[in-house]
């Protein structure tokens, strides 16, 4: 018997039927990885890696769990020169614990030479911008002071109420690519007690920041507060700051120049009192540890 040669039809009959079970198991795994949606969420990451900008709150939370305690100095003005020491005779300072309840939440609590302030704050993120998704990282912040260096001496009709102030803050950032961030936040603020008969205790403020990577550990920071409704005859500014970030094995040391001395929020947006065209500016760093 003579074995007949197959013809070019056959011969691809033959080789689609062994090559259909590789064709349908290959559908089926294609199919299989459409349905699993491999393709998980990523979101931006380190926008910021101070907890602020440098008079503004970051969008930055501490981790879960973690306690940091961030010590922050604003030396007198340098308008005065070698007079009071380039400012270090007349230096501020707040002292800040912050605790993560969650990656997501943190509450504060912090004490601060410029007018004896308590204050306690929490900080909770919003929604977190995401890689081709939502456009911008949104954190909530609000905060409750007390004012205890009002003097009741010179104040007769004082109350325990005077010495309240709040802040309710939007931070709403945006890392635009691996050097550069930008934030907005938009800010409300209430003194019980101001210094200018003229001004409305509830103020409201835009704040402008951003941050850019200069170095593998060095980035230059920059923010500024626009006062909305500022009395006319204020003898405060809006405060504009610019300052330098040295990341350290994980730590942030902030050095910064700025014309507002306050370190709390009602305080840098409602009483600045420096003005950078006469060099009347502030020298300060914070300087934070983690436990």
């Amino acid at each position: 018997m003579h074995n007949k040669k197959l013809t070019l039809p056959m011969k691809f009959l033959y080789l689609l039927i062994l090559c259909f079970p590789l064709i349908t198991f290959s559908q089926d795994d294609l199919l299989d990885e459409i349905d699993s949606n491999p393709v998980e969420d990523t979101y931006a990451t380190a926008a910021f890696k101070g907890l602020k900008v440098v008079n503004f709150e970051s969008t930055k939370l501490v981790a879960k769990k973690e306690l940091t305690f961030v010590v922050a100095h604003r030396f007198g003005t340098l308008k005065n020169g070698f007079d009071t020491f380039l400012g270090l005779d007349d230096a501020v300072t707040r002292l800040n614990f912050i605790y993560g309840i969650s990656d997501n939440f943190n509450v504060s609590i912090s004490r601060s030479s410029f007018q004896k302030i308590y204050e306690s704050a929490i900080k909770y993120k919003i929604t977190k911008q995401k890689n081709n998704g939502f456009p911008v990282t949104i954190v909530g912040y609000n905060s409750i002071l007390l004012n205890t260096a009002l003097d009741e001496a010179n104040l007769p009709k004082l109350e325990f109420k005077n010495r309240l102030g709040y802040t309710t803050q939007l931070l709403i950032a945006r890392k635009i690519n691996k050097k550069l961030s930008l934030e907005l936040a938009p800010t409300f603020f209430h003194d019980n007690f101001v210094v200018d008969n003229n001004q409305d205790n509830s103020q409201f403020a835009l704040g402008l920041g951003g941050r850019f990577k200069l170095t593998k550990r060095w980035s230059i920071n920059t923010d500024y507060g626009l006062h909305l409704n500022r009395s006319s005859t204020s003898p405060f500014k809006n405060p504009l700051s610019i300052g330098f970030d040295l990341e350290t094995g994980g730590h942030v040391f902030q050095l910064h120049f700025t014309n507002a001395q306050a370190m709390n929020t009602n305080g840098y947006l409602g009483q600045a009192t420096g003005d950078w065209a006469d060099g009347d500016v502030f020298f300060g760093f914070n300087l934070s540890r983690v436990f």
